[in-house]
């Protein structure tokens, strides 16, 4: 039987929500662990494999959705999938609350799986053309995915009112402020 809570944090790609999230999990009161979604994209500079993602074949990938080992998956762009093990998050809510850091789609999975044990988080960017300057000043990713991911931004946003919260990320201490105060107060209950 979990005794921990769920904290499922989305948001389109560039809102800032990996920021928060770490914020979070530096929060020792809110003695939370990190859900370590598992991906078949490439890893980016300075990620590091287990601690950031579980990188992951297609092939790896698929037989993972075969033997029923997700919660959620989404396959976020074109070959490019994202899951969330399901024994590695039950083992982590044994002993502490779980924070999942993850796309739209699989935060409203996640939050219908868990139900009452789960808050949802979106984050919401000020607007669409700050999403399209952050994603371009981080400097990782083509000009294309940033296209991609601006357009899919459009679609998400829409999706942030079947959430529990929204916090809007236009000045990073309020929403850092915010964010700990929503998971404070969930845990709490």
């Amino acid at each position: 039987m979990s005794k921990g809570k769920c904290i499922i944090f989305s948001a389109p790609s560039g809102s800032g929500k990996t920021t928060l999230v770490k914020h979070l999990l530096d929060q020792n009161d809110l003695n939370l662990a990190f859900s370590i979604s598992a991906t078949t994209r490439k890893k980016r500079e300075g990620e590091t494999e287990g601690v950031d993602y579980l990188f992951k074949t297609i092939l790896e990938f698929q037989n993972l959705i075969t033997n029923k080992e997700l919660l959620e998956f989404e396959e976020v762009y074109e070959n490019v999938f994202y899951g969330t093990l399901k024994r590695e998050a039950e083992e982590l809510l044994k002993t502490r609350n779980v924070i999942f850091d993850i796309d739209v789609h699989g935060g409203l999975k996640l939050k219908q799986y868990f139900k009452s044990k789960a808050i949802s988080v979106f984050v919401k960017p000020p607007s669409v053309d700050e999403l399209q300057r952050r994603l371009i000043s981080r400097n990782k990713d083509t000009i294309e995915s940033i296209q991609t991911r601006v357009l899919k931004a459009h679609k998400e946003i829409s999706k942030g009112t079947d959430f529990d919260k929204i916090i809007v990320n236009d000045n990073l201490d309020t929403a850092r402020l915010k964010a700990f105060n929503v998971v404070k107060k969930f845990i709490l209950q």
